[in-house]
């Protein structure tokens, strides 16, 4: 059975502590944005997947419960910054295998301001989940002091230096692009563009990466209304309807740790595997695909994925990106919303985020940002630790 996201909704991303507003308003907001778009009510949803990370148990559920008192089924998840894709990818799955015909997923982060710790829960480091990567990556590098998560990318920036040559410019030069991107989104936590230039110039926060090529803690929350292809029918949503023609998720293998590289230990063998099972079940590739939402937590981590989708070879994303392949004039438009170096970073919404973008996208609905003819478009959202999701959507039958 075919799944489709027939609404989309969300808050715009902000600064944590800028707003007097609690996780369950923002759930609340990006909840309704999404039922009106798909023009449904809340009593017609069966399940409710909700992604988040700083929240306590059934923190769901108190979300949730600001949209309707149904009794329907709430799952919390949490799956570091790949949750919003996770709990949409939950939703897809309840339609596909014929266990409902419409699903509501939602994501939000309530955040603190300051860069995200290394995972390691009161102190204790031996016992956090991601403690073999920073292990592997101590084991090379060493281990700074600058904030943890910066680090292992940043390492990870340094070894594609050393092996392929990428300048700094080049990856300064995917922040500058994804900062002018999000001067068109309104619902963006920065709008201000920036050169390349001014994006080297910027406070180092572990080298190479500065902070205007760092994501930043938000606050903010997404929703995606996921369907059948009967409901689509039943309730005439066919101009709203926009196809999940693929989803994959994958885990950390062998190859993320054998190596001892920091861009595997990031996730590059992850997302590649992730694009190749999408590509093997639509019958697409990255030559079908108008644009793409990826997880550029940290600007080295957008060019690995260019490898990993393969919209270049091994260690030719510098020149990629330097090309302006990937913005507006170029072969794709990636991260017209800004990306998670702009747009922001709840984690527990991002995933969700990422594919409203590609949905107002792929219906010609995103305004000043809007990617001419745009007919099928990719999402990727990746946490370490680790899990990747790729979705692939399409507006029609490509």
């Amino acid at each position: 059975m075919k799944a489709y996201v027939v609404g989309v909704g969300m808050t715009r991303f902000e600064k944590p502590e800028t707003r007097e507003w609690q996780y369950w308003d923002m759930v609340k907001e990006a909840g309704t944005n999404a039922l009106a778009d798909s023009g449904i009510s809340y009593d017609l949803v069966e399940q409710v997947p909700v992604g988040y990370c700083f929240q306590a148990s059934t923190a769901g559920q108190r979300a949730a419960y600001e949209l309707g008192l149904t009794g329907v089924p709430v799952y919390n998840v949490n799956n570091n910054c790949a949750t919003g894709a996770s709990a949409l990818m939950l939703a897809r799955q309840f339609v596909e295998g014929g266990i409902s015909d419409c699903v509501l997923a939602l994501g939000f982060e309530k955040m603190k301001r300051g860069a995200l710790g290394g995972g390691a829960d009161g102190g204790d480091f031996a016992t956090s989940p991601v403690a073999r990567h920073y292990g592997i990556m101590a084991a090379r590098h060493g281990f700074e002091m600058s904030p943890p998560t910066a680090q292992i990318f940043g390492d990870a920036a340094r070894e594609h230096m050393e092996k392929y040559g990428t300048t700094e410019a080049q990856f300064a030069a995917v922040g500058a692009k994804n900062h002018r991107h999000s001067a068109n989104n309104p619902y963006a936590q920065f709008q201000d563009v920036y050169s390349v230039d001014e994006i080297l110039a910027a406070r180092t926060v572990h080298r190479p990466l500065t902070k205007l090529q760092c994501s930043p803690t938000s606050d903010g929350a997404a929703a995606a209304v996921v369907v059948s292809e009967r409901f689509v029918e039943r309730h005439e949503l066919g101009e709203r309807a926009v196809e999940i023609v693929a989803q994959a998720m994958t885990t950390d293998t062998e190859e993320s740790f054998a190596s001892g590289s920091c861009i595997d230990v990031v996730g590059q063998p992850m997302s590649r595997e992730a694009a190749r099972q999408v590509y093997e079940r639509s019958g697409l590739g990255i030559e079908d695909v108008d644009v793409v939402e990826l997880h550029d937590c940290f600007s080295v981590n957008e060019l690995l994925t260019y490898e990993a989708l393969g919209m270049c070879g091994e260690g030719e994303s510098g020149k990629l990106v330097e090309s302006g392949a990937t913005t507006y004039g170029g072969r794709w438009v990636v991260n017209p919303s800004g990306g998670l170096i702009s747009k922001g970073h709840p984690l527990g919404a991002t995933g969700i985020a990422q594919v409203a973008e590609l949905v107002w996208q792929l219906r010609g609905e995103a305004g000043p940002r809007q990617v001419a003819d745009a007919r099928v478009g990719l999402a990727h959202n990746i946490g370490l630790g680790g899990a990747a999701v790729v979705t692939l959507l399409a507006r029609a039958a490509a």
